[in-house]
């Protein structure tokens, strides 16, 4: 079973109110969706994430078919009773580590580079590590070295055995400082594999297409019309965006080609600076592992009046600070510990430490994309 309605749209903005609806549950949109990599956000149990103000997670399909196998979680029940998790999951396709294994290691940079280096991957360009053909991705796994492939069958079947409520197309994820003819080549694959994921899927989980392009807008467009020609639940924007700047530039250009009526799912895109700028554009949701990978290195996201600011609790000086967290935040953490105790914690490596941080900063993100859901609600974005 799966809905989305739009409830609202703004009249400043692209921005809408929408209601999802899964097996699983409801989820109010826009809405973050936390990284779930292997099944879990790190130090924290699923009844604590859901306290968080959590509607949806995503749970990564190559690190779950590593480990514990994709077997093992359909004989658990499905990743929901495996988890312990009672709301929506997604699981993405695996297509992102067709460049972080690839090109991403080989070049040590992320999908969003800042660098501004001229063109290095061209046309029949491949990494050293992952070898991409037509009919999908052979890579060597992390854990042993052992040889693997995923493809658009391979990732839709595992999908499958994993039995989230919304899948992902398998796809091909370009790196930065890619040529054109290099994108070009890789949208005909995402697009040949789109049409595979579809033919060969026979559960009834929703499953959406994922838009490529990267930074160019003929290819971005040419991608956002073929996906949303083919009869997907809903849409994945993925891909690299380049400098920050340009997320929005991408999405004005490729949102208008998708059909309104379905879900847009921004991958991998989730700072706070970043969040009400792309619901404006008119996403609906969104994955980041900003707030869980800041909490366990010692970072808060807190309250500066209107606007926010990041803490750094390794530093000493907060171990004199007898304030709350936040003094704005209404979390169990912000209630019952001060700064001196948590930087004690984060000096001191202790795991409770990065527990209680995460759990405040996915309070704290959760609270954020609640406030610009009211903000659409009344009118303001």
């Amino acid at each position: 079973m799966f809905e989305f309605k739009i409830l609202k749209k703004s009249k400043k903005s692209g921005a809408r109110l929408g209601i999802m609806k899964t097996s699983s549950g409801l989820v109010e949109t826009p809405s973050l969706a936390p990284v779930a990599t292997q099944a879990v956000i790190k130090t924290l149990d699923s009844q604590e994430v859901k306290e968080t103000g959590t509607q949806i997670l995503i749970a990564n399909t190559f690190h779950l078919h590593l480990k514990p196998g994709e077997n093992f979680i359909k004989e658990a029940g499905g990743l929901h009773n495996f988890m312990n998790w009672r709301g929506p999951l997604m699981t993405d396709s695996g297509g992102f580590q067709v460049f972080s294994l690839g090109f991403g290691r080989d070049l040590g940079i992320g999908k969003i580079s800042k660098s501004r280096d001229e063109e290095k991957i061209g046309l029949g360009s491949q990494p050293r590590f992952v070898k991409i053909t037509a009919n999908g991705v052979y890579f060597h796994s992390p854990l042993d070295g052992a040889k693997l492939f995923l493809g658009p069958r391979e990732s839709i079947k595992i999908q499958e055995k994993i039995g989230a409520d919304i899948i992902f197309a398998f796809d091909e994820c370009p790196p930065p400082l890619s040529s054109f003819e290099y994108v070009q080549e890789a949208v005909k694959r995402t697009h040949h594999w789109a049409k595979i994921c579809l033919e060969v899927k026979k559960s009834k989980q929703a499953i959406f297409g994922i838009v490529q392009g990267s930074k160019f807008k003929a290819l971005r467009q040419e991608s956002a019309r073929f996906i949303n020609s083919l009869p997907f639940d809903g849409f994945g924007i993925g891909g690299d965006f380049g400098p920050a700047e340009t997320t929005t530039k991408i999405l004005k250009l490729t949102l208008p080609c998708l059909e309104e009526a379905r879900p847009r799912h921004l991958l991998g895109i989730g700072h706070l600076n970043d969040i009400e700028k792309v619901i404006k554009c008119g996403v609906d949701l969104f994955d980041c592992t900003v707030p869980t990978h800041y909490g366990r290195h010692g970072v808060a996201f807190v309250s500066a009046g209107k606007l926010w600011k990041k803490l750094n609790l390794r530093h000493q000086f907060f171990l004199k600070d007898k304030k709350p967290l936040d003094s704005q935040c209404r979390c169990f953490v912000c209630q019952n510990y001060k700064r001196n105790y948590l930087s004690h914690l984060i000096r001191a490596k202790e795991i409770t430490g990065l527990k209680l941080l995460t759990f405040h900063n996915l309070f704290f993100f959760n609270g954020f994309v609640a406030k610009i859901r009211e903000k659409i609600k009344n009118g303001r974005i």
